[in-house]
């Protein structure tokens, strides 16, 4: 069987972890994937402090396991979330769009493990010598905010920067991807966009059929000139988007205004024309619906065999 030092150190059976996905990521499907022997994550994005913790303990109460809390620190309630994270005694943060070591202390103390999520080497090694448990390195072929570095060009420089456990994450759906990243010099992955479509995934069934009907071409990145760029599906909202961007007669507000409440309405409300679909470029990839037990089985036995193939290349 596979086991890694991710699942010693996060206490789970495989080494598969759950994104953070706003709107998505809620205790329903956090529980699901902890309870399938992987690690859940509840995401934070801008809830206040009360609605995460009601997400929280909802999560307590469908799993036992082991589960963790995605804090973006770029949300106007991060201060709230993150002493909600200490109140409630999370095990596992993990951090986005943003630099975490201001909350690291006080998560440490509270006995999280922090895992920041790191674009690059340098982030990486800061955070670790500020006690990060671990680091994801996220490739830019993965949904949501996106960093410069591909995911085949991340991993191995952050392997190579520091000493604590690397997961890999962006554009990894299935056992290859996790082959793959094991041999890059990771020690577990993160997905996304595989639990878009999970039995367990409350997201809009709109959602669900519109990245299984994906093809390898369809998502686009927006949002550069805001400073944030995000991976998402195409759509008429995503296309809008783009081509407003390159216009210089509209402001940086009215583009923040047009953007407004698009993840909901794709989540939520499964709105395929004002909705942004926030989706990784390994859509195409996404083939049906199964639960969190079943894709996590599927992704593990999947790299058991290609790894124990292996010496088919050596002569």
């Amino acid at each position: 069987m596979l086991k890694t030092k991710l699942c010693e150190l996060l206490e789970i059976e495989y080494p598969v972890m759950q994104g953070g996905m706003a709107w998505v990521a809620d205790a329903y499907l956090a529980a699901a994937v902890s309870n399938a022997g992987g690690l859940g994550i509840i995401a934070g994005m801008n809830s206040n402090g009360e609605q995460l913790r009601a997400q929280i303990r909802k999560a307590k109460e469908l799993t036992n396991k082991p589960f963790g809390v995605n804090v973006m620190l770029m949300s106007p309630f991060v201060e709230e979330t993150a002493a909600v994270i200490c109140e409630e005694k999370i095990p596992v943060v993990t951090t986005g769009a943003g630099n975490p070591t201001r909350f690291m202390a006080a998560w440490k103390e509270a006995g999280c493990k922090v895992i920041p999520v790191v674009p690059s080497a340098a982030l990486a090694k800061m955070v670790e010598r500020r006690g990060a448990s671990a680091v994801i390195a996220e490739g830019g072929e993965s949904g949501g905010h996106i960093g410069e570095l591909h995911t085949m060009a991340l991993v191995p420089q952050v392997c190579e920067a520091v000493s604590i456990p690397v997961i890999a994450a962006g554009g990894i759906v299935d056992g290859r991807g996790l082959a793959a990243a094991l041999m890059l010099g990771a020690c577990g992955v993160q997905m996304g966009t595989r639990f878009i479509v999970a039995d367990e995934c409350t997201a809009h069934d709109n959602f669900k059929e519109k990245v299984l009907a994906a093809k390898d071409i369809d998502t686009l990145v927006t949002g550069k000139r805001l400073g944030h760029p995000c991976r998402a599906l195409k759509n008429d909202f995503s296309r809008k988007f783009a081509e407003m961007e390159y216009d210089m007669t509209v402001s940086n507000e009215e583009l923040e205004q047009y953007g407004a409440g698009a993840l909901r309405r794709a989540v939520v409300e499964g709105d395929l024309k004002t909705g942004s679909f926030l989706c990784g470029e390994c859509a195409g990839m996404v083939k049906e619906k199964m639960s969190c037990r079943d894709i996590i089985q599927d992704v593990v036995t999947g790299a058991e065999a290609l790894l124990g193939g292996a010496s088919q290349w050596l002569k």
